[in-house]
């Protein structure tokens, strides 16, 4: 609530991203209808449904947006994270609970009004075909994206500036999560490796889910089986965030301030 209500405060300032999710339609809206002027499908997809892919990744996006690595390392680099560490509440609970209410004050201010342009100006269908299994992998690609980029700003405790690593991750993150291009139009090989990596869980897999079916490195999953492979993902990653939470904070020697 805490932050909901500041960033409440500056809603001029998110406002501003709706124009984002709107003009990143348009840039591939012009670049895929010449690609398709020579042909009416590529990668089993025609233009329509190339188009609803990237508005429903946008769409997502703003559901899933995250920055708990640059606060994480900030704190940790400044030496303000040893505040955290005398707290009976530990900084990853705090951080998540910084993430819902930035998210619920983006969900109607970013997502909504932007959902409605793609809908009614754009004309682009991005209904979920199953909308109580679209909202229960989104809920687990927001998990995922927050524990990704957690353990990402967590490289700070051996680092002390993370910014190279987390632009690197943001890179490979953005390739292998689906959002530049369908991870179906890599080489079978590069597909076999990104079905092993947490990034699909992110976005890739809850549009997937968005239009009703899965399938990556020739493995074709129903419904109900991506989202509850997608759910031992989240679960394993927070593992694995645990851990490492437990190990940097060996190394921290931040004195506060």
């Amino acid at each position: 609530m805490a932050t909901y209500k500041e960033w409440a405060a500056f809603r001029s300032h998110m406002a501003v991203s709706i124009l984002i999710g709107p003009v990143y339609f348009l840039v591939q809206y012009f670049i895929w209808t010449a690609v398709f002027t020579t042909r009416d499908t590529l990668g089993g997809l025609t233009l329509t449904q190339m188009l609803a892919y990237y508005g429903v990744m946008s769409c997502i996006n703003y559901l899933t947006f995250d920055f708990a690595d640059w606060n994480l390392q900030m704190l940790i680099r400044t030496g303000k994270y040893v505040t955290f560490v005398l707290r009976p509440v530990s900084h990853l609970f705090f951080a998540l609970s910084q993430k819902i209410g930035h998210r619920f004050l983006g969900f109607w201010m970013e997502f909504l009004p932007v959902f409605l342009i793609y809908l009614f100006i754009f004309r682009i269908d991005i209904l979920p075909q199953r909308p109580l299994w679209a909202l229960i992998s989104v809920v687990f690609g927001f998990l995922m994206t927050f524990l990704v980029n957690y353990c990402i700003g967590l490289t700070a405790f051996w680092l002390t500036n993370a910014d190279g690593v987390r632009n690197m991750f943001h890179l490979i993150g953005s390739i292998s999560a689906g959002t530049l291009v369908p991870l179906t139009f890599f080489p079978d090989a590069i597909q076999r490796v990104l079905f092993f990596l947490p990034f699909q869980f992110m976005q890739y897999v809850p549009a997937r889910v968005v239009f009703g079916d899965y399938e990556l490195a020739g493995i074709a999953l129903t419904v109900p089986q991506i989202v509850g492979l997608q759910g031992i993902a989240v679960v394993a990653m927070w593992g694995i965030t645990a851990l490492l939470i437990r190990l940097g904070i060996r190394k921290f020697t931040g004195v506060g301030v």
